[in-house]
């Protein structure tokens, strides 16, 4: 698999909680930190996902904001 995307973080699908349109992913990174990402409950089917199953949290983003009171 090769991406575009430079932030590929290496993890374990934690959890999955399916819901009628989309699914929640929760995908636990090594250091023991918690990624979690929506994406289309097809998606999840297609991607054949399940708790164990060793994944990539990949991340494309423009732009990171940052707020401070």
């Amino acid at each position: 698999m090769k991406l575009s995307a430079r932030n590929q973080l290496k993890g374990i699908v934690k959890k999955i909680e399916p819901g009628a349109v989309n699914s929640e992913i929760t995908v636990e990174l090594a250091t023991g930190i918690e990624v979690v990402a929506i994406i289309t409950r097809e998606s999840a089917e297609q991607l054949d996902l399940s708790a164990g199953k060793p994944v990539f949290a990949v991340i494309k983003a423009s732009d990171v904001m940052i707020a401070a009171d």
